[in-house]
């Protein structure tokens, strides 16, 4: 009916900032005030409240310390075991190498190539990655 049951708010929030492993005074802390990698905890907390099939991850660890980025790998990793499909688009090739399962390179908007984990590596990449549309095509 439009109403927000704030009991279950709250208990939704406090399993995820258990789970996530969220560093916060309390679960009525405004999000902006926590450093950049719990804030990208609460990000994907919201979105696995909606129990997506389909998650897409832009530079999900950039601007993060690295024990924020070792969790956020470990989060990626479970959810991938867990049956959902992870998306992540990003710029560090060892975070590509170490996460992914199949690599698709793109280069001026288009896909150049598609590697699997055995065929990945910073080489073939980075091949793919400057390879000019015309190569492609031909």
């Amino acid at each position: 009916m439009g109403f927000l049951r704030q009991g279950q708010i709250r208990k939704l929030a406090d399993r995820f900032i258990a789970s996530l492993r969220i560093k916060t005074p309390s679960n009525k802390t405004n999000v902006k005030t926590l450093s950049g990698g719990n804030q990208q905890k609460v990000v994907i907390a919201k979105w696995l409240a909606r129990n997506c099939d389909v998650l897409i991850f832009d530079e999900p660890t950039r601007g993060i310390d690295v024990g924020a980025k070792e969790e956020i790998y470990k989060l990626l990793n479970q959810l991938a075991d867990d049956g959902k499909a992870v998306i992540m688009i990003s710029s560090e090739l060892p975070e590509v190498l170490r996460l992914s399962h199949r690599v698709v390179v793109m280069s001026q908007g288009r896909v150049t190539g598609t590697l699997s984990t055995e065929q990945a590596d910073q080489e073939s990449i980075m091949k793919l990655a400057t390879q000019n549309i015309e190569e492609v095509a031909a």
